[in-house]
């Protein structure tokens, strides 16, 4: 006799964002991306992803209805992951996910529905974590943080931060699996800026394998070159992530190990605060980030 199996939905929704933390998500190595929508995460658990605009065969008014039949159905069941930041001016028409009976389905309406009933809500990206590029000055479109707009509109629901630009596919495998298994973080399991500490935990400037020329005080002058990275912008030094012993592309390589330097691309100040990516911060941002440079 086989093995019950428990179906976990899933909601995946994406506001303002280039659609790269589904890319991401997409190329997942172990397990594969087959394996995380058809099989079990973990022995007996297996998430049914419900709708997903670039990742479902359905379109239209028919699959965006799915996501208001999961909230009814499935009360305090359903993960709401929310990809891209949320646009709110002009009443949220800035973003709108389709229609339902001749009626916008704005981003910022369907992620309050969705996560008023929510088990959890994970913001993939530091676009949804943080508010990210679309968020950044002028922000003409009042882009906001599933953070901020869940204080905005007074949403007090469980809120886990998976950001990066994108974010590791095993970052965000990674923490729906331990939900699975553990059920929500606890706050020892967390940073202050809602990230999991099992992958946001780190500098990367302490696992960087050009930190030897920094504490020699040998400063690359352009990308590539041998030196530390420092001078022409890395945010390595202020910036958390397990990227340097993680590695991208099912572990070939990573921005500094290619010669450019980190960006700082999953921390709340991008990048409005991290621009230009090639200069390095003012005197300012050090007091602020408590770094001592040589």
């Amino acid at each position: 006799m086989c093995a019950q199996v428990v179906e976990y939905p899933a909601i995946w929704v994406a506001g303002a964002a280039c659609s790269g933390c589904s890319v991401s998500l997409l190329n997942t190595i172990n397990p594969s991306i087959q394996n995380v929508l058809v099989d079990p995460v973990l022995p007996g658990k297996h998430v049914s992803l419900r709708f997903h605009a670039v990742v479902m065969a359905g379109q239209g008014e028919p699959v965006l209805k799915v996501t208001k039949e999961t909230a009814k159905k499935r009360p305090g069941e359903y993960l709401l992951i929310v990809d891209g930041a949320i646009p709110t001016a002009c009443d949220g028409l800035y973003c709108t996910l389709g229609e339902i009976d001749g009626e916008h389905v704005t981003m910022k309406d369907l992620t309050k529905e969705l996560a008023k009933d929510a088990l959890c809500v994970m913001a993939v990206g530091t676009c949804a974590a943080f508010g990210g590029i679309p968020k950044g000055a002028p922000n003409p479109t009042g882009a906001m943080s599933v953070r901020d707009y869940f204080a905005q509109e007074k949403i007090d629901k469980p809120l886990i931060n998976v950001p990066g630009c994108p974010p590791h596919p095993d970052w965000m495998v990674g923490t729906i699996a331990s939900l699975l298994l553990n059920g929500l973080p606890k706050p020892e399991e967390l940073d202050d800026n809602k990230r999991p500490l099992a992958f946001y935990g780190t500098l990367i400037h302490d696992n960087c394998p050009r930190r030897g020329y920094f504490d020699a005080g040998h400063f690359a002058r352009n990308p590539s070159e041998p030196g530390c990275l420092y001078e022409i912008g890395c945010k390595g030094p202020y910036t958390y992530a397990d990227c340097p012993i993680r590695h991208w592309n099912n572990g070939v390589n990573w921005c500094v190990g290619a010669g450019a330097q980190c960006i700082g691309c999953v921390e709340p100040d991008f990048i409005d605060r991290y621009e230009p990516l090639f200069e390095k911060l003012d005197e300012e941002s050090l007091d602020r980030f408590k770094i001592r440079t040589r």
